[in-house]
């Protein structure tokens, strides 16, 4: 007797597979904001000094990076109330590489997260850079505290920031969704990344200004990069 073929779909209704994006956004909203705020606290729990942790990393690199860009190389003199500069820029790089990084590996460790529950699966990575957000949100606090004491004077193109960090945003998210759905199959995404991102901090006019650049031809292809555009314009509006 020879075997009865069996059409695709006989067995019943197709299962439909996990999905980005889902049906309810309120859902997807309430998903991503829940577990922002639990990895936002769970991050410094049991911490005496807490959130100062979060800052330490930022204000040691721009301690390091102040002494050998003012007393060493002359560069931090070239650009007016630098030391406030300095600090705005590693505090918005710091935000990008804080929200790319983390989410590397975000669907992977939220794995059995992944397997049990059906939800929207972007919800992990959004988390992520949400949870990065807070923490610029907090670091940029004490930027303006910063630059009062160092007599800059508030002005009207401040509002310009929220608008720059908004699109900041968009760009870093779009990359954290890239790089976390490639590390589920490729697992060398991290340390490319990682190298990647380091690359990108000296690729930028983070510890030096487009207008102090010895090669002016180099102005261009720098200003490609969307977190040059970002922390220029945001120099220019404090």
């Amino acid at each position: 007797m020879s075997a009865t073929p069996v059409e695709v779909g006989a067995f019943g209704r197709r299962i439909r597979g996990p999905s980005a994006l889902g049906g309810d956004f309120r859902r997807f909203l309430h998903l991503t904001w829940t577990l922002a705020v639990t990895d936002f606290k769970l991050r410094f729990f049991g911490s005496v000094l807490g959130y100062f942790w979060q800052l330490l990393r930022p204000l040691m690199l721009f301690g390091v990076l102040l002494v050998v860009f003012t007393q060493i190389v002359a560069l931090g003199k070239l650009v007016d109330q630098y030391p406030v500069v300095l600090l705005q820029d590693i505090v918005i790089f710091t935000f990008f590489a804080d929200a790319t990084i983390g989410s590397v590996s975000s669907l992977v460790d939220r794995e059995n997260l992944v397997r049990k529950i059906h939800f929207p699966r972007m919800v992990i990575p959004l988390a992520v850079v949400l949870t990065a957000y807070f923490n610029l949100v907090l670091n940029l606090i004490v930027v303006m505290v910063f630059a009062l004491a160092r007599g800059v004077t508030p002005m009207w193109s401040w509002l310009e920031l929220p608008l720059l960090l908004l699109f900041m945003g968009v760009f870093v998210t779009g990359i954290a969704m890239l790089l976390s759905s490639l590390y589920v199959r490729f697992r060398d995404v991290r340390p490319i990344w990682d190298v990647c991102a380091q690359a990108l901090f000296y690729a930028s006019p983070i510890i030096y200004t487009i207008d102090t650049l010895h090669r002016p031809e180099f102005a261009k292809p720098i200003m490609h990069n969307p977190i040059s555009v970002v922390v220029t314009q945001a120099r220019r509006a404090v």
